[in-house]
């Protein structure tokens, strides 16, 4: 069973989000937070494996709720509820190591699906919020490394592994897609993140995005 903690000021949206992952079976809504300087405190009771955190929330943003979900000792996988308002929060949110970008209005089958990959490992980035990440997040290393000389650096096979990391893919299901065992794909996973001077997926899969791995 997946636990999954909600955060975000907004009943209407808490309200939402719960109903469509009440009609999963392997998925159970375990907390709900309205203020950002809780969610830390509510996570360490509750352990959840995935929040779902609202980007921007009254009194503490999100953006400050995740850098304390990250403090705590097995932090939950997170992955941030945001609209197209795409703004400088996003890029903070990456550093941090957010596990995906999805919107609000997202459709009920692929929030499931996005929180199901999160709880596996996977990186979730709405084509949506994808689109407007290409062109609006700030970074330093973009212009002196453009995501196409990043990309060039890899082998033919890494090339592939990014281009799934960017579809959102688990490593187990990259490992059945390119019909690789787990380990081997843990293994070009990590290579990938090094050779590009990635932190974590999300920010592997929009350097693919950029690079033009994916349509």
């Amino acid at each position: 069973m997946i636990k999954v903690m909600l955060a975000d000021d907004e009943a209407l949206v808490r309200s939402g989000l719960r109903t469509m992952l009440s009609k999963a079976t392997d998925i159970e809504v375990v907390a709900e937070c309205t203020d950002g300087s809780k969610v830390a405190e509510t996570a360490r009771q509750y352990r959840p494996d995935v929040v779902l955190l609202d980007i921007r929330m009254q009194d503490t943003d999100g953006i400050a709720a995740l850098r304390q979900l990250q403090q705590l000792p097995d932090p939950p996988r997170t992955a941030m509820l945001t609209t197209f308002d795409i703004d400088e929060y996003v890029n903070e949110a990456l550093r941090l190591g957010a596990n995906g970008f999805l919107l609000k209005d997202i459709d009920p089958a692929a929030l499931v699906k996005a929180v199901r990959d999160v709880a596996r490992g996977g990186a979730v980035l709405d084509p949506g919020v994808a689109a407007r990440l290409v062109g609006a997040v700030a970074n330093a290393s973009r212009a002196a490394e453009p995501a196409r000389e990043l990309l060039a650096g890899l082998s033919e096979r890494e090339r592939e592994v990014a281009g799934l990391i960017g579809k959102g893919m688990s490593n187990a299901e990259i490992g059945a897609t390119l019909h690789l065992s787990e380990a081997t794909v843990k293994g070009y996973v990590s290579s990938v993140l090094d050779k590009i001077g990635a932190s974590n997926r999300v920010q592997a899969a929009l350097v693919a995005y950029r690079g033009g791995l994916i349509g």
